[in-house]
C-alpha cells in the first residue's frame, strides 16, 4: 500500500511539472476523494471541480461543504445550462431516462457531458479517478491517453487501485467520504439513477441498474488513444 501512495504522490508532482493547465474531475466518490486528498497535502497547482447535475443526493451536497472545510482547495462547480435542462424536460418529461438508453444519455449530455466540456476548455490535462476494477467498460483504459471526444490529454493515476486499497488510504488518513458509502452505494451518481447493491455485485451494479454493463457509461469516458511519450509542453 505504501508503495502504491508514493507511486500516485510521484505520479502527480511529474504531470505537473510537465503541464501547467492541469484539471481534476471529481465526482466525490472515494477514490477521487484519495486524490484530492494528496492534491491538497502537497499544494499541487491543480484545478479541482465538480458537476452539479441539479439531481445529486443531499449527502453528496454534505460533502461538499466538508471539502470546502477540510482542504485549502476551493471546489468548482459547474452546473448544466438551465435553457437546456428545461427543454430537455419539456419534451421528455422529468424521468424519461428510466425509459430508454438514448434518453438516458440524452439526459447525462445535458446535465454533464456539457458542462464538462466548459470546465476543460483550454485545459491541458484532465485527471480522473476512474480504475479498471470498476467495471467492464473500464478494463481497458490506460493510465495516459488522448481524449477524442474531449481534445485533451486524460491522465488516470488510480487505475490499478483495488477498492481495499482506496478504502485503506481513507481510514489512514482520515479522508472524509459520502456516508452513502456506509449504506451500500460503491458508486454513487444522480439521486434517481443509483441504488444501494448487494453482496456479490458489480461496483457499479447500482448505477443505471436497468440497463446492461456494456452501456453503464454517461459519456465523459469515452474513446481514448493510449499515448507512450507526451509532449512537454502543449499548446492550448
Amino acid at each position: 500500500m505504501t508503495n502504491k501512495v508514493e507511486t500516485l504522490e510521484l505520479a502527480l508532482i511529474d504531470i505537473v511539472g510537465k503541464y501547467e493547465k492541469i484539471s481534476f474531475s471529481s465526482s466525490l466518490s472515494a477514490e477521487d476523494m484519495v486524490l484530492l486528498h494528496i492534491i491538497a497535502r502537497h499544494n499541487l497547482p491543480i484545478e479541482v471541480f465538480t458537476l452539479d447535475t441539479g439531481r445529486l443526493h443531499e449527502e453528496t451536497y454534505h460533502l461538499m461543504d466538508e471539502i470546502q472545510k477540510a482542504y485549502p482547495q476551493r471546489l468548482k462547480v459547474y452546473f448544466p445550462d438551465a435553457a437546456n435542462v428545461e427543454a430537455f424536460v419539456a419534451e421528455r418529461g422529468v424521468n424519461d431516462f428510466y425509459r430508454s438508453i438514448d434518453s438516458r444519455k440524452t439526459c447525462c449530455r445535458v446535465r454533464k457531458v456539457e458542462p464538462l466540456r466548459r470546465a476543460l476548455k483550454n485545459r491541458q490535462v484532465w485527471i480522473s479517478g476512474l480504475r479498471r476494477e470498476q467495471s467492464v467498460t473500464r478494463e481497458s483504459i490506460e493510465v495516459f491517453a488522448w481524449d477524442e471526444s474531449f481534445s485533451i490529454y486524460k491522465f488516470n493515476p488510480l487505475l490499478d487501485w483495488t477498492s481495499e486499497d482506496v478504502w485503506q488510504f481513507i481510514k489512514d488518513n482520515n479522508v472524509p467520504y459520502n456516508t452513502l458509502h456506509d449504506g451500500g452505494f460503491p458508486s454513487i451518481g444522480c439521486s434517481p439513477c443509483t441504488r444501494a447493491i448487494s453482496a456479490g455485485e458489480d461496483e457499479r451494479a447500482g448505477r443505471w441498474w436497468w440497463e446492461n454493463p456494456e452501456t453503464k457509461e454517461c459519456g465523459l469516458h469515452v474513446k481514448t488513444t493510449p499515448v507512450e511519450d507526451a509532449p512537454q509542453k502543449i499548446v492550448a
